[in-house]
């Protein structure tokens, strides 16, 4: 059975593919695991893409697995591309959904606009509590070192442009018609610099993986890897 890690988003963790992984076990041995900070683990110092791709490695080293499809949500996706870019010989596919994947300082300053503990606990209460059942009482520190990488991912790009042209092995860029994070025309972009690339517009998609249809995500993650 084909080995299909996959790989959670900025302030998610793995269990948010819970109803996922139920769809996908007949079809392959799942694989996940929380970033440091996420789930509840302890919150380092700095939190970079670098780091939690060394992370990935570390656990594929762990588990003795030596290449594995890769399916990477948001955040997920986009070290899901920073790994086929510097590490193609552990990746033997590669799926991103809702990935952002155009960063400048002013889409980073956008995108960590609303990553304040403090207005979130104010303005949003039911999501501070969901993600204090999620991660704990460090959850407002993990929010805070989220939008520090942000801003870091504005101004110093993990991933160039020169990048993609490295990755040669089958990669599926998808995003939600109705992704307000993500475009299609950044997406649409970069497919169009990969050798080895296709391209997945999934409808009526909102980009919160809890928003997604997990039947048809199901679907479209079994018609690319298998």
């Amino acid at each position: 059975m084909q080995k299909l890690l996959l790989l959670h988003g900025a302030l998610g963790s793995s269990a948010g593919f819970d109803h996922l992984k139920a769809e996908l076990a007949a079809a392959f041995e799942c694989h996940s695991l929380d970033f440091k900070g996420h789930g509840g683990s302890e919150v380092p110092d700095a939190l970079t893409i670098e780091n939690f791709a060394e992370e990935v490695i570390a656990y594929l080293d762990a588990n003795a697995i030596e290449k594995i499809f890769i399916f990477g949500y948001s955040m997920g996706g986009y070290v899901g591309l920073y790994l086929a870019a510097n590490f193609p010989d552990r990746v033997e596919k590669l799926f991103t959904l809702a990935t952002k994947i155009r960063w400048n300082p002013e889409i980073a300053a956008k995108e960590t606009a609303f990553l304040d503990p403090e207005v979130v606990k104010e303005k949003i209460p039911k999501y501070a509590a969901a993600l204090q059942n999620l991660h704990g009482e460090k959850w407002e520190s993990l929010m805070e070192k989220t939008a520090a990488m942000m801003l870091e991912l504005g101004k110093n790009p993990t991933i160039s442009t020169e990048d993609f042209s490295k990755i040669t092995m089958p990669l599926q860029i998808a995003v939600g018609d109705k992704d307000v994070m993500v475009t299609i025309e950044e997406c649409l972009e970069t497919y169009r610099t990969l050798s080895n690339g296709s391209f997945l517009v999934m409808p009526n998609t909102q980009h919160p993986i809890e928003r997604v249809d997990t039947t048809e995500l199901t679907h479209q993650i079994k018609k690319f890897f298998l």
